[in-house]
């Protein structure tokens, strides 16, 4: 199970490690965007998410507190679907559907993560191929 384990989680990050290089390299577009969409202090938001985004996918990738991880990427998955993608604002039909998509799959992702938190946290220190065990434990 440790490697299906692993390869789950070598699966999912480059998705975030990716975004976040994307925020932290192109905060500036990013920002306007963000502030189209009434996000306060939009720069700092933009920052700040790469930031997160980066220490949850690295932790997932190396292992180290991977339910930290999880919870995290749950953290910025939520208010991101809702701020980012509230597809019932668009009146443009397709830009309302993408919107609709993205907004599914951050609540999609957001699950995943919520179950990995909960994964990690349960088994704890029986799951091999990680630096450290979990922080939080729910045995």
């Amino acid at each position: 199970m440790d490697v299906l384990v692993l390869i789950g989680r070598l699966l999912l990050v480059p998705l975030f490690l990716g975004a976040a290089v994307g925020h932290l390299t192109k905060s500036k577009g990013m920002a306007q965007y963000a502030a189209s969409k009434g996000v306060p202090a939009p720069r700092l938001a933009v920052l700040g998410s790469g930031v997160l985004q980066l220490v949850a996918g690295l932790s997932l990738l190396l292992g180290i507190w991977p339910d930290v991880g999880a919870l995290l990427l749950v953290l910025f998955l939520l208010p991101t679907a809702v701020t980012m993608h509230n597809f019932w604002a668009e009146s443009d039909p397709g830009t309302r559907s993408t919107a609709s998509l993205m907004f599914q799959k951050d609540l999609a992702l957001a699950g995943a993560a919520l179950m990995l938190f909960a994964f990690f946290a349960y088994v704890g220190n029986d799951l091999g191929l990680t630096m450290t065990g979990p922080l939080f434990n729910l045995s």
